[in-house]
């Protein structure tokens, strides 16, 4: 930064220079007749010339790459950030806007760093600088330059307060119609299945409307000040000419110093005309500054506690100890006073009608929320004691909703075990009936697009469990993962699975008694709470409300 100042600095000297070199040439060589100093003076002029061009090019080279290299620094900075950030941040924000903090913003922040910043030091400087010499050279009408400042402040003070909430209404506003642009893409069959695209159209031209309104809004400010920051200069430099004349013909100022006045206040126009664009983009980038540091400042919720540690995979048992949770935020248990015990090996069922907390239970393995109250152990040691690099290698997750990337096949199996071999990677297709990968026009390096929309909802789901077998985690956590399988192959997967993973204890939250059958035990939770523990068929002849659950989970396909 200081190399910049000084080469800023530098460029702004050597252009000051020349209105001192015309005093001389028109007090001098013109005025005696002098052609031989006249060039010499004018090759003077024309060397600091190249010289402010030389130091301009390398001060914005060197600037531009710097502040790129900061720009980039920062989101690498927020992207991390918003990887360690837990799911109830990601479930409150929407996501345009943390795409519009990434990118918009974080390009108005470079923007000021890279030209707005420099600008507003050099330009400050400058207009310092040359009041003085106003002064110096003609002290009445210096003064007259130097008052001119008082207007210009009334009007930037002015202009900065309303300035500042119109960028900030506009930024806002940018990230929510980046958030329907993406719901608009990702939700496009929903939308056309109901016949909703005139709706969502007329939505977005609403939404994109405000936008414009905002940003002809803020057009409008910054156009105001603009004119009041030019009209002052120009004023300004109308008495310095008039009053200049007047003082040469009284002979109280030589035509040489008056051509360097007025060259010297022409100097000043570009600083205060560029007043108005320095404190918009100032603005623009404290709010996006804020903006970001609304993510930033943001303490991720499940973190590494100061004595985690990283444990050896064991036998993989899981007890839950009096556990209670509600989600951030929120005042209402889901889980409330919860008692299990997983065996090592075991695949343990999870029941319960919706809105019983099942998917809350199991998400607590991974640590993707942490216990409100009480605690889970693995082997032994409380889950919040194992560092959270450790712990997620340990477990895996597939979830009901597939989660895919805009990636390969390859890559979007391998995600949790990127070292795997073809071998491996065909196992775990196979295991999960995932083979149809192999017929799509590049087999595993097919790119399957954003949500893998161009899948079925079953080849998803079978994908994305590939992904977590692939991994072979000690335990593995699914949350009713082949709802959109039919029950033949559902069936095939169920017996897959249990050869691969035998010895892999195992949690399930799932609905059809097929797949309940295979589960060694099955645990019913109502109301938060571990109503009954015991295989399918002793929960079923003893437990009315295990039953019930399972008739109420049956009944839509009976009658469908």
């Amino acid at each position: 930064m200081l190399w910049l100042l000084l080469t800023g600095l530098g460029g702004a000297g050597a252009s000051l220079a020349v209105p001192l070199v015309v005093q001389r040439v028109v007090d001098g060589p013109v005025a005696r007749g002098d052609t031989r100093g006249l060039l010499l003076l004018g090759a003077l002029a024309l060397a600091f010339g190249v010289v402010e061009a030389a130091l301009i090019f390398v001060r914005r080279w060197t600037h531009a790459a710097a502040a790129v290299g900061l720009e980039a620094a920062i989101r690498d900075d927020l992207y991390a950030h918003l990887q360690r950030l837990p799911v109830s941040f990601h479930d409150r924000w929407q996501s345009g806007q943390l795409l519009s903090r990434a990118t918009s913003d974080l390009g108005v922040i470079r923007r000021f760093l890279s030209f707005g910043l420099i600008y507003l030091v050099v330009n400050t400087i400058t207009y310092v600088t040359v009041t003085a010499m106003l002064i110096r050279l003609y002290w009445p009408l210096g003064l007259v330059v130097a008052a001119s400042a008082v207007p210009l402040f009334i009007f930037a003070r002015q202009f900065a307060r309303g300035y500042l909430q119109a960028s900030r209404a506009l930024q806002e506003q940018q990230g929510d119609v980046a958030t329907l642009v993406e719901e608009t893409a990702l939700g496009l069959r929903t939308i056309r299945s109901y016949g909703r695209s005139r709706f969502m159209a007329a939505r977005f031209a609403d939404e994109i409307g405000e936008l414009r309104d905002i940003a002809v809004d803020k057009a409008v400010l910054l156009s105001r000040a603009s004119a009041k920051f030019d009209l002052v200069p120009n004023l300004t430099l109308a008495v310095v000419l008039v009053g200049g004349s007047l003082a040469v013909a009284n002979g109280e100022l030589t035509i040489g110093r008056l051509v360097a006045f007025a060259s010297l206040q022409l100097m000043l126009i570009w600083p205060i005309e560029s007043l108005g664009w320095i404190i918009a983009n100032g603005q623009e980038s404290m709010t996006a500054a804020d903006r970001v540091f609304e993510v930033m400042d943001t303490r991720p919720a499940v973190t590494d506690t100061p004595h985690a540690r990283a444990v050896e995979p064991g036998p993989g048992r899981i007890v839950f100890h009096d556990v209670h949770f509600r989600y951030p935020g929120t005042t209402q248990e889901v889980l409330r006073g919860v008692d299990l015990e997983v065996r090592p090996g075991e695949t343990m069922a999870i029941v319960g009608v919706t809105g019983s907390g099942k998917t809350s239970l199991v998400s607590l393995v991974p640590r993707l929320y942490d216990t409100t109250a009480g605690h889970i152990t693995l082997d032994g040691t409380d889950l919040r004691d194992i560092r959270l690099d450790c712990l997620r290698g340990l477990v895996g997750v597939a979830f009901e909703e597939p989660v895919l990337f805009s990636m390969s096949v390859r890559e979007n199996v391998t995600l949790g075990a990127p070292g795997a071999t073809d071998e491996q990677i065909a196992e775990a297709l196979a295991v999960t009936q995932a083979g149809y990968v192999y017929d799509l026009p590049w087999g595993l390096e097919t790119r399957i697009g954003e949500q893998g929309l161009s899948l079925s909802g079953g080849q998803r789901q079978r994908l994305a469990l590939a992904r977590a077998v692939l991994a072979r985690p000690r335990v593995l956590v699914l949350d009713d993962p082949l709802s959109a399988l039919d029950v033949h192959t559902e069936a095939l997967v169920d017996d897959a699975l249990a050869r691969v993973l035998k010895g892999t204890t195992a949690l399930l939250v799932v609905h059809r008694p097929s797949t309940i059958a295979h589960a060694d035990r099955v645990a019913l939770l109502a109301d938060g709470r571990i109503a009954a523990v015991g295989t399918h068929s002793e929960l079923l002849a003893t437990v009315p409300a295990y039953r019930a659950v399972l008739a109420a989970e049956t009944a839509p396909a009976q009658g469908s």
